[in-house]
Order: structure tokens, then sequence, then C-alpha cells
């Protein structure tokens, strides 16, 4: 299982059962004009099924859900007002562990966008070696206009909506985009008051107090800029020769930025949702920090000039950090994209047709799949202590992360260069032959026993 086939061996490996269920087994899609993100992002399985001797029955497991749940979350305004939100909890496949996944409050959030980050949440997991399947979960709604208590509210009626599957051993939360350790610790609590008991390990990132890690918040940064620096090391590159920009400057990527300052790299370029500032020379991100704080738009900062969004992504930089949203970069600006390598923190910022035309182009992708995986690994050590019932110290909590980066993300970039494939296609490999691995181990095919 999850060798490349020979000519020969796949000629001879014909049998009557199998055949049957190749027939059945669900194809990966080919990305069509108008494809929902959940097609465009399975349809990069097509590779890996192509290419590894992945049975046709773990592939159509592969291609759907284990389980997606859509739910109503009414809450209670402070206007005295009743408002329903849409919101879901999508579980894509549990074959190596509990659903892990976080959950994200925003305007655009969708079935097919929850479905896609759960399946994108089973590729990493696998990827880095966590016991873990891929989970999401999201609420429509812009939590930018909600008070303290409504957004409150709508945190305890989303778990009280999914709390029948999840818990320690079958799915755990985490934060995502407009939810953080405060949002989980609403959270924790209100699942522990429906269950009855202490069960810390049920969601992770939540506060200090609660059992929360040391490390949890700067984590995606933290394990973004150790594949970064892996990448660098392996291609002879030093910090200090490579010039930077960043798209995005919520959690994740104001921990990279900052991390890769102080690292040696020159910070050129950053953004958010309001523009973005720019200076040839190196921008000081505190500064930058502090500004948007203050003003709530980093465009308002003085750290450096201001540019538009477009215009950043179109710098001409050694490293493009796309850390904001899904499908930043497509088929009508990527070739504005003068950059010599993309590190993707974000989940999905390139879409499959744009990543196929940065490889044509043979600029590199650090993929998603890798490159953001620093915060899943740092939930999983908090999930690990909360069940022992132990703390760890923010430094053991680093040592164990860049452990396990420089193990499995040297891994994916050795499998890419011996291979002669992108970075991508090497870690949906590496995820992919864990995954189905586990899957053909339960039995339930027609010729594995």
């Amino acid at each position: 299982m999850g060798k490349t086939k020979s000519k020969k061996a796949k000629a001879k490996d014909k049998n009557a059962s199998k055949s049957q269920a190749q027939k059945t087994a669900p194809q990966a899609l080919t990305p069509q004009t108008g494809a929902s993100l959940f097609e465009d992002a399975r349809s990069r399985l097509e590779d890996v099924f192509r290419e590894l001797d992945i049975h046709p029955d773990a592939q159509a497991r592969l291609m759907q859900p284990s389980l997606s749940l859509q739910v109503s979350v009414p809450v209670r305004m402070d206007d005295g007002s009743l408002k329903a939100f849409p919101a879901w909890r999508v579980q894509y496949d549990t074959s190596l562990g509990p659903a892990k996944g976080g959950v994200r409050f925003h305007p655009d959030v969708n079935q097919h966008e929850v479905t896609t980050l759960s399946f994108w949440m089973a590729i990493k997991c696998a990827v880095v070696g966590l016991p873990y399947g891929g989970g999401k979960g999201g609420v429509q709604v812009d939590a930018k206009v909600l008070s303290a208590l409504e957004r409150e509210r709508l945190a305890r009626g989303y778990i009280r909506a999914i709390a029948d599957i999840m818990g320690p051993d079958r799915d755990i939360p985490a934060p995502d985009v407009n939810t953080d350790a405060i949002v989980m610790g609403w959270m924790i609590d209100e699942y522990e008051h429906i269950v009855r008991a202490h069960a810390p390990a049920a969601i992770t990132g939540k506060p200090l107090p609660l059992g929360g890690s040391p490390g949890r918040v700067s984590a995606t940064g933290r394990g973004a800029l150790k594949v970064l620096d892996l990448w660098a090391e392996q291609n002879e590159r030093e910090p200090q020769e490579t010039i930077v920009a960043v798209q995005g400057f919520g959690n994740a990527a104001y921990h990279f930025a900052r991390l890769a300052s102080e690292r040696g790299y020159k910070i050129v370029g950053l953004s958010d949702s309001s523009g973005a500032i720019y200076s040839a020379d190196g921008l000081d991100v505190a500064a930058a920090k502090q500004d948007k704080d203050q003003h709530g738009q980093l465009a308002k900062s003085q750290a450096g000039t201001q540019i538009s969004g477009e215009k950043l992504l179109a710098l001409d930089v050694d490293v493009l950090v796309l850390a904001a949203l899904e499908k930043q970069i497509h088929c009508d600006n990527v070739e504005a994209v003068q950059a010599g390598a993309i590190l993707e923190i974000a989940n999905g910022p390139l879409t499959s047709d744009a990543d196929a035309a940065l490889a044509k182009r043979d600029i590199p992708v650090l993929p998603d799949v890798l490159a953001n995986t620093g915060g899943v690994i740092v939930s999983y050590f908090e999930w690990l202590q909360n069940r022992a019932g132990e703390t760890w110290s923010e430094e053991d909590v680093n040592q164990r992360l860049d452990a396990r980066l420089i193990s499995e993300a040297n891994s994916v970039l050795t499998r890419a260069e011996q291979e002669n494939i992108t970075y991508r296609q090497a870690a949906y490999r590496q995820g992919i032959e864990r995954i189905a691995g586990a899957l053909m181990a339960r039995g339930n095919c027609l010729d594995c026993r």
C-alpha cells in the first residue's frame, strides 16, 4: 500500500472484485469553471489516486465526508429580537482518530466551505502524523457586528447544537477565523455543563486557566516559519537574504511576521482587508501591529507606504506569504504574481488552476496542508496535556513542535525532490497514503481479506 505501481503491476491487477469496485468508485473531479470550493479542492486527489496504489474502496470513501451536520443556532440579541444563524459541523474522515478542526464565524461560511476545510484538515493531520481525522465547523454570521454577550450566546448555542457528535474521543473543535481562546472558553464551559463532567480535552485553543496550552496562540505562525526555514536551508538560502511580503495580518500572520522578522527575514509588505503597507527597507512589525490595534485598520498605519492589496500580491519578493482566506490567487490574477516562492498559511489560498500555472513557471509553493499545521500540532499537545492532567512549559511545547515539523516537513521536501514533483503533490501523497492505509486496515473491502 502506498507504493507507486509499475505499468506491469497495474496490468496484472485485474481481479474481478477489484474491477467491479473500480467501476463504482467515484472519480476525482476535474476543475470546471464555477466549480465549488470543495470540487476544486478534491480534484487534487486525482494525481494521488493515479500515481499511488490506493485501493478503489479507499478512493470512494475519500471522495465524500463521513458526517455532515447542518443546524440552526437561535440567539437572543441585545435588543430583544431573536435571530437564527445557519451553522455546520463536518467530519470528513476519522480512520486515524477523532475529527479535529476549528470553528469559524464568518458571513460567507457555507456547507461547501466547511466540507472543504474538513477535507484539508484530514490531509494535514495525516501529513504530520497526528492521530486525528479531519473536522471543521462554521457559523454564517458577521461576528464583527455582534456584542460580546451576543457572541457568547452564539458560541454556547453552537455547542448545544453539535454536542451529540463531539467530545474528546469523537470530534474536538478549536479556534479559527473570528474565534479565539475567549470563544473556546465559552464553548468548553457549555460542553461541560451539558455532559456534567470536567472534559477539557473536548476543545483545544482554550484560555490557559481552563487547560489551554502555552504556545498555542503563536503556534500556526511559528510552524509556518519552521517550514520556511527548512525550505530555505534545503535551498541554501539565508533568512537575511530573503525578502518577504505577507497577505493577511490576523493572529497567524502577525506571529509569523513577528517571528520571521526576529529571525532575520526582511518583511516588506503586510495587508489586511482594509489595504496594505509597504517599505523596501523592511517594516517594523510591532509598530504595524500597534497601529492596527489602535485604528482597527492596517491601512492607517504609519509604519509603511499605503498600497492596494492587489499590488501586494504582485510585489517582486523572494517569498509571498498567503495568510488571509481561500481562493486569493486564481486564474484572473496568477500571472501578476512575481514572487520567487509561495508560502500558504491560509487554507486554500490558491485555486487548483493557479497552482498549476505557478508550477509551469517553476514557482514553488509550500502548501497549506504542511505549512499551517503548527496550530493543529500544538492543539494535539494541548489534548495530550489535558488527558494526562499535565501542563508543559512553552519552551517544551515549541521544542516538540519544531521536532515534529523537522521530521515530517523534511520528509515532504525530500520526497518532492526525489520524485520530481511539487511540494503539494508530495504532501498529499504522504497524507493520503496514511489515511488509505488506515482505511484498508479496517477491512470492509472485497479483496483485502
